[in-house]
């Protein structure tokens, strides 16, 4: 049976020593602010980053990784005896898939999977975790990839904004929304449809939106991650909130980075959930 070495990027936020502990393979994307770019790093690493984007006038740029950056953990993982399975943010949201894939190519395709999670955050470090549970109860590659394809269409984020700042600056908004947004305290509820970003509706303040994004649920969900940007206080509410809920599901707390973050600003808040 072969060994198989999990891949994955930083936005999963998966944290430095889960990393290390399960083996898993973090392939940074990078955040480029005034002129220097750094990776993105890991989930407790994000708070000097986020006081900076505060304070600046300056907007950041992400890049993907670079296709060598895939190609040299390929050859590693190969080199040691493993086969590899690597699972991506959206292709729609990024250029990580491209690169992840013609990496492949170039190291071999008969033993390395590339998967569009068409997700990120709390849902691909789900889908992360559930290939490492495959891999864990001997499944083959071809069949943990033949799981993870059926799992991911039953996934869904909603994401909410404290301020429409960041939208604007991002380009997601134009400076009229925006000003028009904020003086009528309109918050927009977007959520990840067919793995690119889409506006679901827009509410009069942040408890409105958290109900909408709350209804956006279905019954049948499993497992729930409330991703924030320095919004512990009510992500712990909203956990509450949600647990009481949805009783049967599990629910968790997880931060978001840069990457993601730059364009919601702090005090975002989304909620991740799977269901059966």
């Amino acid at each position: 049976m072969a060994k198989i070495r999990i891949v994955t990027d930083s936005t999963a936020y998966i944290t430095k020593d889960y990393a290390a502990t399960h083996d898993i393979k973090i392939v940074p994307l990078s955040v480029s602010f005034s002129g220097i770019s750094e990776d993105e790093g890991y989930p407790g690493e994000f708070a000097s980053y986020f006081e900076k984007l505060k304070n600046s006038q300056d907007f950041p740029t992400t890049s993907q990784p670079s296709i060598d950056a895939f190609a040299k953990v390929y050859e590693a993982a190969i080199s040691e005896g493993f086969e590899v399975l690597t699972i991506v943010l959206s292709a729609k949201l990024s250029g990580t898939f491209s690169s992840a894939s013609v990496a492949a190519e170039m190291v071999g395709l008969d033993k390395i999977s590339v998967i569009d999670s068409e997700t990120s955050a709390g849902n691909l470090k789900l889908l992360v975790n559930m290939a490492l549970e495959g891999a864990r109860n001997g499944l083959t590659r071809k069949e943990i990839v033949e799981f993870l394809e059926t799992q991911k269409k039953k996934t869904g984020i909603s994401l909410t904004v404290d301020t429409l700042d960041y939208l604007k600056k991002g380009g997601r908004l134009s400076s009229t929304q925006a000003l028009i947004g904020s003086m009528l305290k309109v918050r927009p509820v977007i959520a990840l449809v067919d793995g690119k970003l889409e506006p679901v509706g827009k509410v009069r303040g942040k408890n409105k939106a958290l109900e909408l994004m709350m209804e956006q649920i279905p019954d049948t969900v499993e497992k729930i991650s409330i991703c924030h940007i320095f919004a512990l206080e009510e992500a712990l509410l909203l956990k509450a909130q949600l647990e009481t809920k949805f009783s049967k599901a599990e629910v968790v707390i997880d931060e978001l980075g840069p990457v993601i973050g730059s364009h919601l600003g702090p005090k975002a808040i989304g909620i991740c959930s799977k269901w059966a």
